[in-house]
C-alpha cells in the first residue's frame, strides 16, 4: 500500500514544528516524506519475530570510571577564561527577546 502525504499535511507539520514553507518545499517535503512512509511501509513487511531489537547494528560498550567526590573550583579560576564577567557570573549575549519568552 503506497502512502502519500498531501499539501496541506505537510503545510501542517510544518506549522506545528513553526517553520515557513514554500510552494516549492511543500511539494518537494510532500514526495520526500511519502517516499519515507514507504520505505517503512516495507520494512513492515519483514518479519522480525525471535529479533531483539538494538539501537547499533554492532555492540557498543562504554568505559566509565568511578565517580569521587573531588573539591571543586573558586570562583575565580571557574570565571578566569571568561570573555566577559558581571561580578561573579558569566556575562553572556541575550539570546531571548521578551516576545518570545
Amino acid at each position: 500500500m503506497a502512502s502519500s502525504l498531501d499539501s496541506s499535511l505537510v503545510r501542517h507539520v510544518a506549522h506545528l514544528a513553526r517553520l515557513e514553507v514554500s510552494e516549492e518545499e511543500v511539494a518537494r517535503f510532500a514526495d520526500q516524506l511519502s517516499s519515507i512512509l514507504n520505505y517503512m511501509e516495507q520494512l513492515n513487511e519483514l518479519d522480525t519475530a525471535g529479533i531483539q531489537p538494538t539501537a547499533h547494528a554492532v555492540r557498543l560498550t562504554n568505559v566509565f570510571r568511578e565517580d569521587q567526590v573531588r573539591p571543586g573550583w573558586d570562583q575565580d579560576r571557574a570565571l578566569q577564561n571568561a570573555p566577559a564577567r558581571h561580578g561573579e557570573f558569566f556575562k553572556v549575549p541575550k539570546v531571548l527577546d521578551q516576545e518570545s519568552a
